[in-house]
């Protein structure tokens, strides 16, 4: 406890970093998510193959392995990123994608078909009524999914400080752990504690978020 309170100021700072982090990783995700979902459910046969593709190689890839695709590949490409920071956001937003993508078309196959044949009917194009009528009621079909997927973003997020020196909670708390090998299950108990601190809280939001869209289906 005693290394905890002493490096106050650092462990709020890598709290900062890890909601930063997270937040944004969680916001790309879910637009790319949302696209690559309307690539998979398109008539058009190349996006299906795209957005099938995608899922494929990157859900049965480690995160560890797509990490170091983005901070230690990419750049042998001349794809560069201005910090850690950015490149920890890609390699997380491009993973948690993937299952976004896929929550978000069972969410869609969850649609009634009517719903799309008489967006049709009145002469809409795919593109306005997947906008407009299906994936209004899709989002609110996986509300729960989605607020997990959230909550284990988080928790994946506690690779960009182990293994590639993003000052976040878990890079703290291992030089934290190292320079006080006598409090290592105060440290680290007190960094599970910071990271329930971000989930449990989500937790409950999501389970509100649900009820009250419950009530508009």
């Amino acid at each position: 406890m005693q290394a905890l309170l002493a490096n106050f100021d650092a462990l709020w700072s890598g709290f900062l970093t890890t909601l930063a982090m997270s937040v944004a990783a969680a916001i790309v995700a879910t637009v790319l998510g949302t696209v690559l979902a309307a690539f998979r459910v398109s008539p058009i046969p190349p996006l299906r193959a795209f957005g099938a593709i995608y899922v494929q190689l990157v859900r049965n890839t480690p995160l560890t392995a797509v990490f170091f695709l983005v901070i230690f590949g990419l750049p042998a490409v001349d794809v560069t990123f201005q910090s850690f920071f950015i490149a920890a956001v890609v390699a997380l937003s491009v993973y948690t994608a993937a299952f976004v993508c896929e929550v978000i078309r069972s969410g869609i196959n969850s649609v009634s078909a009517g719903q799309a044949e008489a967006a049709r009917a009145i002469g809409l194009t795919f593109g306005q009524s997947l906008r407009e009528v299906v994936l209004p009621q899709a989002f609110r079909t996986v509300v729960p999914p989605l607020g997990n997927l959230w909550i284990a973003l988080v928790k994946n997020s506690a690779i960009a400080g182990g293994a590639f020196a993003v000052a976040d909670l878990t890079q703290l708390a291992a030089n934290l752990a190292r320079d006080n090998p006598a409090e290592v299950l105060g440290v680290f108990g007190g960094i599970a504690l910071a990271y329930m601190v971000i989930t449990v809280p989500s937790g409950i939001a999501v389970g509100i978020i649900e009820r009250r869209t419950a009530i508009l289906r």
